[in-house]
């Protein structure tokens, strides 16, 4: 029933502090690709830094919350969106600001770069969702030049107190998955678009899919996939977008869904 499997990362394939699947989750899905059925990634992480797979090689990569979408040798392009031109200019600006927020630009390819020289909080975040050193730039040289997703890094109440989505982002949509600082996207696109462009680049129907996740942003994809699974640690907001909730990332959650709907 199911011909193509999209799954989140972290904490979801990886638990929070691993650097690679589990073991047991890899035997799984390589023994469901030798099946036939198609291992799809779909993450929030830019190309460049998914460095945590293990052996798995998927057959594509939904990445950046759907707004780049590649091929499985991680480079041809299927799919690219980027943020509205205005809210880049807006936010070269707002970046200028001593009160700004640390933020950090996702390029389409290419190397994605930071606002300010690194504080405590920034690197906290990275060492612990093990992503490499971001070098700084000066984000008045992005004018003009195509991003396809920010990171804008404080506590919720800190984001919302900054306004920067009231007057600086304002075609763009906040997504978070951790406490700490949250991915921001073009709106109109998420994982549930880059779902979408993959399954028709392949023939897939879309009742043909199953999404796995655990995150505020894998909540699009796990409401519009044909089946959609959270993970036993999501939070509840995004257990009641899915049709099923399986096991703990810990715990070989994808493997008990898997053997749950057939796959094993």
């Amino acid at each position: 029933m199911y011909k193509a499997l999209f799954f989140d990362i972290d904490g979801t394939l990886v638990p929070f502090g691993h650097t690679e699947p589990q073991p047991e989750v890899l035997a799984a899905l390589e023994a469901v690709q030798r099946r036939g059925v198609k291992v799809f990634i779909a993450t929030g992480r830019q190309m460049s830094w998914i460095t945590n797979l293990g052996t798995l090689r998927p057959d594509g990569y939904v990445t950046v919350n759907g707004n780049v979408v590649l091929e499985a040798d991680g480079r041809t392009m299927i799919f690219c969106n980027t943020i509205d031109a205005g809210d880049m200019d807006r936010l070269t600006d707002y970046a200028a600001r001593p009160d700004a927020l640390p933020l950090m630009a996702v390029p389409p390819t290419g190397q994605i770069v930071q606002s300010r020289p690194e504080g405590p909080l920034v690197k906290r975040v990275r060492q612990y969702i093990d992503f490499p050193y971001v070098p700084v730039t000066d984000f008045s040289t992005l004018r003009g030049c195509p991003i396809a997703q920010l990171m804008v890094f404080g506590t919720e109440e800190e984001r919302r107190r900054s306004g920067i989505f009231d007057s600086v982002l304002t075609h763009c949509d906040p997504t978070s998955w951790n406490p700490y600082f949250c991915d921001v996207i073009p709106r109109g696109c998420d994982k549930a678009v880059g779902i979408d462009r993959m399954i028709e680049r392949h023939g897939i129907a879309l009742s043909e899919t199953m999404a796995f996740g655990d995150g505020g942003n894998d909540i699009a994809m796990l409401a519009h996939a044909g089946m959609g699974v959270a993970m036993g640690n999501a939070a509840n907001e995004v257990k009641r977008s899915a049709g099923y909730v399986t096991d703990e990332v810990s715990r070989d959650g994808v493997v008990a869904a898997l053997k749950h709907f057939g796959l094993l």
